[in-house]
C-alpha cells in the first residue's frame, strides 16, 4: 500500500503512513488521560457512598471516622506529585496542542 500512495500522491502518501502510528499511539495515551482524570473524578464521590450506607446501630462514628479518612486520602491518580483530574488533562492537552502547533508553524 504505501508503494501505492506514493505512486498516486508522488510521494507525499508516504508522509501520511509513517506518521500514523504517532497518531494512534497519541490518540491512546490521551484516552487513557480522560479515563484516569475519570476515575479519579468519580474517587470523590466515594466519602458520600460511605456515608450513605447504615451499618447498623451505634457504628456512627465508626462510619464517620471512615469516611474521614476516606476524604483525607484523596484517592486517585497522580502524576508527579499532583492529583490527575479532568481539569489538568483538558490543561495538559491544551499546552501540547499549542506546542504542535507552533512547531508546525515554524
Amino acid at each position: 500500500p504505501l508503494l501505492l500512495a506514493d505512486g498516486i500522491m508522488g510521494g507525499a502518501g508516504a508522509a501520511i503512513w509513517m506518521s500514523l502510528p504517532g497518531v494512534l499511539v497519541t490518540c491512546g495515551i490521551t484516552y487513557m488521560l480522560f479515563l484516569a482524570g475519570t476515575i479519579s473524578a468519580q474517587c470523590n464521590g466515594v466519602p458520600a457512598l460511605v456515608n450513605a450506607i447504615s451499618f447498623g446501630e451505634g457504628t456512627e462514628v465508626a462510619r464517620s471516622h471512615t469516611v474521614d479518612y476516606i476524604s483525607n486520602s484523596g484517592a486517585g491518580f497522580y502524576v508527579f506529585g499532583m492529583r490527575l483530574t479532568l481539569v489538568t488533562v483538558v490543561k495538559f492537552m491544551y499546552v501540547w496542542c499549542v506546542v504542535v502547533v507552533g512547531l508546525m508553524a515554524r
